[in-house]
């Protein structure tokens, strides 16, 4: 009987960013063997270059390795819903984003909102706007965080809905579901977050709730109302109809998810809003998640640190310490901190900046000397051919995603450049996807789905440009940039000035010297003209000096004689008028 000689693949664990020394010594092979297998592929890195993981998988394979991403550091960790055991913890305040399509009204509901809680008289209205407040129903507090609604924003509203527990999607009666309401439901999906829909604008002409349930059906969103679990609620924000109930199923919504977190001990949570401020230095709003927040506390934030100088609520007044739940402004940082970086204390300072100090190491490493497997940027694309389409293959992780995205991509063109969509699917990307990408000569774009290392490589050496994508806008700029760069540049001519040649004393070949008089404007030396005889334009050339009173000038200006010396392979007469301006190309955008 044959005795059976296969061996496992080798896996190896890499880092998101690792030197190329280093892999080398993971896998356990000479160096020149793998700078040489890089070079294979197109990257040329020495051995204390850097190269990203997404490299090294490729290399790693094609050396007969399974490469899997090693485990971030504990510090990196997100800390947003970070899971306790059953039964431990305290219950916390639910927070809240209110999402969806530009003017169906979440500003305006959230003025509702904090309106009713001014009106309850729940210890003083909102005077400081932090980010997020907060609003008390009964004896409990629900925490709501100002998520900007625009898609110009949509990367900012992403971050919001990972951040809460509740996304109050906002719908017009009179309008229904959008693209941007779609978005903002995927976003919140995406997260994990309990949703509730506030069917806002029932009040104005031509409202029809029942028409945008039937919408949210069709999305995969069941109302309460027809058997469903989508909580569905009729308000309007302009009469504060509906709010008191809109907060009551927010609530409910959340003791569904039994939200807890732990009262004590070091303090986590995320930075939700940040600024240099001229008076108090680098601040931030941080949405304390676990432990409570106390000032003199050390808190780090990502490449940043402070020792907690000062804490502010929802309504301007200090406070001592924070509670899970809440929203806190914090002055004392060293730097601005970024927005949507998870935040952690320390026990002192020397720990806090350490754990600073690796935050910006692993950042430098990431963003310097990495080399990457790219076929070719988005612009080299476009450019080769001097297209005016730019051909690509769309794949989408579900049909409203592709929907949209599509119709995203159909508002990218003018007259001279267009998006052309030369097929698309739902699903991950397959070897299909690549080989007719490369026949069509089109970038390959990825929405919210997987592509393996082997297809890494197959795209790499078939020279087809592989883009992955989470958020839809950071996709439609990339491609919006590219397009722009495929515009020919925009010629601004200004008219400077009118000479009248009233002498010619000299003409070459090349030049003439001759004198005249300056009708309008201002001429200088080195300017471009053109030569005009009655209505008609006859040449051009370039001023290249100038005499006042048989003087060197460096400019003339209206109703002054001078004399010049002109290039010009064309003859000028008496009468001739030397029509003087000046040429600027600007570059044009989509």
């Amino acid at each position: 009987m044959a005795q059976d000689t296969t061996t496992a693949t080798p896996k190896i664990f890499v880092p998101e960013v690792i030197g190329v020394g280093e892999f080398a010594s993971r896998l356990d092979l000479p160096v020149t063997k793998v700078i040489g297998e890089l070079m294979r592929n197109g990257v040329m890195a020495t051995i204390n270059e850097q190269i990203d993981y997404d490299t090294a998988a490729v290399i790693g394979s094609d050396l007969g390795f399974e490469i899997e991403p090693e485990a971030a550091p504990e510090a990196e960790a997100p800390v947003a819903k970070a899971k306790l055991a059953e039964g431990e913890g305290e219950i916390r305040p639910p927070v809240v984003a209110v999402m969806g399509h530009v003017d169906h009204g979440k500003t305006s509901l959230l003025d509702a909102i904090r309106s009713a809680e001014v009106a309850h008289k729940e210890a003083g209205g909102i005077t400081q706007h932090i980010g997020a407040y907060q609003v008390k129903r009964g004896e409990r507090w629900i925490t709501f965080l100002d998520t900007p609604g625009h898609e110009a924003f949509s990367a900012l509203r992403q971050h919001g809905a990972r951040m809460t527990d509740v996304a109050i999607i906002v719908v017009a009666a009179d309008d229904g579901v959008k693209p941007q309401t779609k978005e903002a439901i995927r976003h919140a999906q995406e997260a994990g977050v309990q949703l509730v829909v506030a069917i806002n604008k029932i009040d104005k002409e031509g409202a029809d709730p029942q028409r945008v349930r039937t919408e949210l059906t069709e999305l995969g969103l069941q109302p309460e109302d027809w058997g469903g679990s989508t909580v569905t609620v009729e308000v309007s924000a302009k009469a504060g109809t509906g709010i008191e109930k809109l907060l009551d199923m927010v609530l409910l919504v959340a003791d569904l998810e039994d939200l807890r977190a732990r009262p004590t001990g070091p303090s986590e949570g995320v930075v939700i809003e940040s600024h240099l401020d001229a008076g108090q230095g680098p601040v931030a709003t941080v949405l304390v998640r676990h432990g409570q927040l106390r000032q003199g506390d050390y808190l780090v934030a990502g490449a940043t640190y402070a020792k907690v100088r000062s804490l502010t609520d929802f309504r301007g007044k200090r406070i001592t310490a924070a509670d899970p739940g809440m929203p806190a402004m914090v002055t004392g940082f060293k730097a601005v901190p970024a927005f949507g970086f998870s935040y952690h204390t320390e026990a002192n300072e020397k720990t806090a900046r350490e754990a600073a100090s690796a935050s910006v190491r692993r950042d430098q490493a990431k963003s310097l000397g990495i080399k990457k497997i790219d076929a070719s940027l988005l612009s080299d694309a476009i450019s080769a051919g001097r297209v005016s389409e730019l051909n690509v293959v769309v794949k989408a992780d579900v049909q409203g995603s592709l929907e949209s995205l599509l119709e995203s991509l159909a508002k990218l063109r003018n007259d001279e450049v267009a998006v052309k969509v030369v097929a698309s699917g739902v699903g991950d990307i397959a070897e299909s996807d690549v080989t007719f990408a490369r026949t069509a000569g089109a970038l390959l774009i990825g929405f919210n789905v997987a592509l393996s290392s082997s297809l890494k490589s197959l795209a790499s050496r078939e020279s087809v440009t592989v883009r992955q994508y989470r958020v839809i806008y950071e996709l439609t700029d990339d491609l919006r940039d590219a397009l722009s760069q495929m515009l020919a540049p925009e010629v601004i001519e200004t008219e400077l000035g009118d000479l009248e040649v009233l002498g010619v004393f000299k003409t070459t070949k090349a030049a003439v010297v001759c004198g005249g008089t300056l009708r309008s404007g201002r001429i200088e030396k080195g300017l471009k003209f053109r030569i005009k005889r009655g209505a008609e334009i006859i040449g051009a050339g370039t001023l290249n000096g100038l005499q006042k009173d048989k003087q060197e000038a460096r400019e003339v200006f209206e109703g002054e004689t001078c004399g010049m010396s002109v290039a010009t392979a064309n003859t000028i007469d008496l009468g001739d008028h030397l029509m003087f301006y000046s040429r600027e190309e600007r570059a044009r955008s989509l």
